[in-house]
């Protein structure tokens, strides 16, 4: 063999092996090309364009979008990724349809777990209820796009929590699994409190998304003073039922280090199949019965069960019944006199509660589970 065969041999292998590389599971695994619009930071664009610096990797092209318009910004964006060119993107003061809302990934300050947040801007329904249940969903095909293959689910404690819990145990006992994590705190149950929120007790906690914007906020910027967002992978991605498009978002106080978590955070959602992984779950959640528990859940809180009830004669009451959404707490305590037992709403440490008499616990506990309050 001559020297220039040789040569030649020796190439080829050195191809073979680099191509072997990068290969996985049998399918080439080309860079995510993320865009980056560079308009609308409070901290300009030098900032946006280090984060970007930060992100690059052998698996993560960013693509700058430099309009100086964050209109045009998106344009251009929104026409990149249709026609192909961008796999995802991540932008700022982005407006959703309704029906989207983003899962953001926070940095928790008890342990640095890393959770997500649904969700943190958009919404996925007018209803907060339904909005809540479909956060789940959509947090679900989140976490499973970004490897977490059974994500943990955790509520955090505000209004319309229970109404959210009783909607998806009933699609969990339907067939849609759901793997609910237990609060660290003495008490237990799925129902987070603040202390579960720091110390990152969920893979994913449940909110609407007001408030997971202001939990974003914080846990980005509690080191910094509230101007500088320093630490997490920003707002996330959108996502709800049909839509296609990964757009994930970051503040316009998000400094360096948030963007450049959120341009890989993206990455690895576009890596991930998020839209195969947001189909498959809204398919098996409607099929263990998800449009009969949003139309449910639309309906008023009063609508067919304990409107009308007189109010029995009152009595002592010392025994404390935990689990009613705050919504419904003065039709859940109607409920309990429409059975004869006197009743009053109150608030404990860890939420509202109906209290009654100790010996009328039994029946009234019975009376809530049968008009739907348990």
């Amino acid at each position: 063999m001559g020297a220039v065969d040789r040569q030649i041999k020796e190439a080829a292998a050195r191809i073979f092996d680099e191509l072997s590389l990068s290969l996985q599971g049998g399918h080439m695994n080309p860079r995510i090309r993320v865009g980056l619009t560079l308009a609308g930071s409070e901290h300009g664009e030098e900032e946006l364009r280090r984060g970007a610096r930060l992100a690059q990797a052998d698996d993560l092209e960013v693509v700058l979008l430099e309009e100086a318009d964050l209109l045009q910004a998106h344009q251009r964006m929104e026409a990149m990724l249709d026609n192909g060119a961008l796999d995802a993107a991540v932008t700022m003061h982005y407006n959703f349809p309704v029906g989207v809302a983003t899962i953001g990934r926070a940095v928790t300050p008890g342990f640095g777990r890393s959770m997500y947040i649904a969700s943190t801007t958009g919404t996925s329904d007018t209803q907060r209820g339904s909005a809540m249940v479909k956060n789940a969903v959509s947090a679900i095909a989140v976490a499973k796009a970004c490897g977490c293959p059974i994500p943990t689910l955790g509520i955090l404690n505000l209004d319309g929590s229970r109404q959210a819990e009783r909607a998806l145990r009933a699609l969990k006992q339907a067939g849609y699994p759901i793997a609910f994590t237990q609060s660290d705190r003495a008490g237990g149950g799925v129902i987070m409190r603040g202390n579960d929120l720091l110390r990152g007790v969920p893979d994913i906690m449940l909110m609407d998304s007001l408030t997971g914007n202001v939990m974003m906020k914080t846990l980005s910027a509690y080191t910094t003073g509230g101007d500088y967002e320093s630490v997490g992978d920003g707002y996330g991605p959108g996502v709800g039922m049909g839509y296609g498009r990964i757009i994930s978002i970051v503040s316009r106080a998000s400094g360096a280090p948030v963007v450049a978590g959120a341009l890989r955070y993206t990455c690895r959602c576009a890596k991930g199949g998020l839209a195969a992984k947001v189909r498959d779950e809204f398919s098996k959640a409607r099929a263990a019965g998800l449009d009969q528990i949003l139309e449910d859940l639309a309906r008023p809180a009063d609508e067919g069960r304990a409107a009308q009830a007189s109010k029995p004669d009152e009595k002592a009451v010392d025994e404390e019944i935990t689990g009613v959404e705050i919504l419904e707490l003065d039709e859940a305590v109607r409920a309990v006199w429409k059975k004869g037992i006197y009743a009053a709403g109150g608030m404990g440490c860890t939420g509202p509660v109906v209290m009654v008499a100790k010996e009328d616990a039994e029946a009234a506990h019975a009376a809530l589970r049968e008009a739907g309050y348990l």
